[in-house]
């Protein structure tokens, strides 16, 4: 168990899921003891919970610095990961070789957006980059057909594999983090091919989107109808990876983390949806609108899953508590906005109009694009600083080993995720606001 020395937070579970949450941590120590003891893999370090105003912020209207602050010991002891007897096997299960990480948390490419509030990672462990990114290739080309040949040069540039490696750090094997390369992969030939770059269009995308949404919930229908959608799941890019992809995943996953991602992936679309039906009236939402948009249509099914990655599984009804919903979603809403400052100079190059939490705040609020950039910036922060409060109040509340490891993948992935952006040179420069 971390230890108790953890700021005094008050819990927002119900009285009888922090009962369920002693109970299951009296059982998992016990049953968790007899385990060999199993090398814990060096991760980044997390953010602090902002306890008063007494460290310095010169924010985004400072002297260009960014804001990556040292963590709070309290906050670190719990994402750090369950210490104690017996939990060092709930680390690794069948961990290949571990990586020998650099000793600096530098990245080596790519400048941070100024004042934004993050934490530095690791670089990822090459090998394992480098083999996620053959075994995903072949499967792109070889398996799902998702590109043509013009494109390789887009797919190399996205680097997923050095993304994917960066934000699960404590996958057992490169076939669990094939598990979240081959998803975001073909999360992101959807969100090309049916709404943005490669011919999308928010004319018809509900239709599209609801018959690719069944390569991940199946239909079950009669035996006259059930080929002719089983047929259609082979019929264009998105869905011939849908359904590769969720195969792969359910192979490695519990029934409930399999239906948990389902419902994660529809909130996702229904964000899409949200997005075109703006685009199509030409109407610029609030900002507190917006918002309401990318809590949707953002990364949250990405970070839901750390553990099916990871190799064990949160409990459902633990998954289910409202605190828990609220990190993830605050988790999800940090690291959209994150696309959105770091995608900005990509966007408004881009042909058409994009939204983005800049442009929405500047015609809403009726500000300079600079002002209006620094202010998003803002917003991301203030996201940061609430996910990371409410996970260590989490995490004081239910100090069960597989909430605690499941809080501590969700914050290294939010960190990977912006590793990730920051070093992305091929897709990503920063607007000359400093």
């Amino acid at each position: 168990m971390p230890d108790p020395g953890l700021s005094p937070l008050q819990s927002s579970l119900p009285d009888a899921a922090a009962r369920f949450g002693t109970q299951l941590l009296t059982n998992a120590t016990g049953a968790l003891a007899a385990l060999p003891a199993l090398p814990s893999v060096p991760l980044p370090a997390a953010g602090a919970v902002p306890e008063d105003e007494s460290v310095p912020d010169d924010g985004p209207g400072g002297d260009g610095a960014a804001e990556a602050r040292q963590p709070s010991p309290a906050l670190d002891r719990i994402l750090r990961g369950p210490t104690g007897l017996g939990t060092s096997g709930l680390y690794l299960g069948l961990r290949e070789e571990a990586p020998a990480l650099p000793a600096s948390e530098a990245p080596a490419e790519g400048t941070p957006i100024p004042g934004l509030y993050y934490h530095p990672v690791p670089e990822p462990d090459p090998a394992r980059v480098e083999e996620v990114c053959r075994r995903i290739k072949d499967w792109a080309v070889d398996e799902v057909e998702l590109y043509p040949e013009e494109w390789e040069g887009q797919f190399d540039g996205f680097s997923v594999g050095r993304y994917m490696v960066a934000c699960h750090p404590d996958a057992p094997t490169v076939d669990h983090l094939m598990i979240a390369t081959r998803l975001m992969v073909a999360e992101n030939a959807v969100d090309d091919y049916y709404c943005e770059d490669h011919g999308g269009s928010p004319i018809g995308l509900g239709g599209r989107l609801l018959l690719a949404h069944t390569a991940l919930d199946p239909l079950h229908a009669t035996k006259e109808y059930q080929p002719q959608w089983a047929e259609s799941l082979h019929a264009d890019a998105p869905r011939r990876a849908y359904r590769s992809a969720m195969e792969y995943f359910v192979q490695h996953s519990t029934p409930s983390q399999a239906d948990r991602f389902r419902h994660d992936m529809a909130r996702l679309h229904l964000g899409y949806l949200a997005e075109a039906a703006w685009a199509q009236t030409d109407h610029t939402p609030e900002v507190w609108e917006y918002l309401v948009m990318r809590q949707f249509n953002n990364f949250r099914p990405c970070p839901t899953i750390t553990d099916t990655v990871g190799g064990y599984e949160l409990p459902t009804d633990l998954h289910a508590q409202l605190a828990m919903q609220r990190v993830l979603a605050l988790a999800g809403n940090a690291s959209t906005i994150v696309n959105d400052l770091y995608s900005y100079t990509k966007e408004l190059a881009a042909p058409g109009r994009h939204l983005n939490l800049p442009v929405v705040i500047a015609e809403r609020e009726g500000i300079a694009d600079r002002e209006a950039y620094l202010k998003a910036v803002e917003v991301h922060n203030d996201l940061m600083h609430d996910f990371e409060a409410e996970a260590a109040a989490l995490a004081a509340a239910c100090p069960v080993p597989s909430v605690l490891r499941f809080l501590r993948g969700v914050a290294v992935w939010v960190d990977g995720n912006h590793y990730w952006h920051q070093t992305n040179t091929y897709r990503y420069s920063l607007p000359d606001f400093w």
